[in-house]
């Protein structure tokens, strides 16, 4: 089985599983993953989704060379296949992905990785763009997310050199939010907060976020405007105002 989904508690976990190549992304794997990806989306039961790679040495080492994923013909056709839908659907699914980077996540796991909302990194773990390695560019949104996480100078190093960089040093740079010695702990308060959260306005920051880098101030202020107005109708907009006046916690419902 190339992939494990489970769901319990408005939890969605999704753990790639081809530990006996570090997780690497087979077409079989690929298709699977966005189709879960996509699949938690539709659930209403699900509140947040989790991602990360089985074992203990690997998130997810790339794109899984040795059976023709990467061959020199073709490449753009295969990421417009394979990768474009997938990190789409991650970007674009109106629920927080956590990324729960329990190893190493190189080449197009890095960017698997990067494309998560947040990312929680054991303290062991590494990412390094390997593209320039083998003669290739960073692909699967690594160009769009580096510049944008830690600059375009930093971004043009990591993405030429290939250089390894410490979970320490990714937590510097504003690559993951958070480094732990124990991974589950740190994930588990991360779902906790994002399980009590009001899902809607959660997935419309997500969506007002997506659109920033990309707009003008008057766009995105009458954006801000109409999604105010959607989420200011929902229940929970409606609990959170009341629990303010009545000095108590809110309880949000997803609705």
């Amino acid at each position: 089985m190339n992939l494990v989904y489970e769901v319990a508690d408005s939890v969605c976990r999704i753990t790639l599983n081809r530990p006996e190549v570090y997780n690497a992304l087979s077409p079989e794997l690929l298709s699977e993953l966005t189709e879960a990806i996509q699949e938690a989306g539709r659930d209403e039961r699900v509140r947040v989704i989790v991602l990360t790679g089985s074992g203990e040495k690997a998130f997810c080492s790339g794109a899984d060379l040795k059976i023709g994923i990467g061959k020199a013909t073709g490449m753009g056709d295969v990421l417009r296949e394979r990768y474009i839908p997938l990190i789409m659907a991650m970007r674009y699914i109106p629920k927080p992905i956590i990324g729960r980077l329990n190893g190493v996540a190189v080449g197009a796991g890095a960017s698997l990785a990067l494309a998560c909302d947040v990312l929680v990194a054991h303290s062991s773990a590494s990412m390094a763009q390997l593209f320039i390695h083998i003669g290739l560019i960073p692909d699967a949104g690594s160009m769009y997310f580096l510049p944008r996480l830690v600059g375009p100078r930093k971004a043009f190093e990591l993405a030429t050199t290939g250089k390894t960089v410490s979970a320490a040093e990714c937590l510097e740079l504003g690559l993951v939010n958070e480094v732990a010695d124990d991974l589950d702990a740190a994930v588990d308060r991360w779902v906790s907060l994002y399980r009590q959260a009001p899902t809607l306005a959660v997935g419309s920051i997500k969506q007002l976020l997506n659109e920033s880098f990309s707009s003008d101030l008057k766009t995105m202020l009458n954006q801000e405007a109409e999604a105010q107005d959607a989420i200011g109708r929902t229940q929970d907009a409606k609990e959170g105002i009341s629990a303010f006046l009545q000095k108590r916690k809110p309880s949000f419902k997803g609705l």
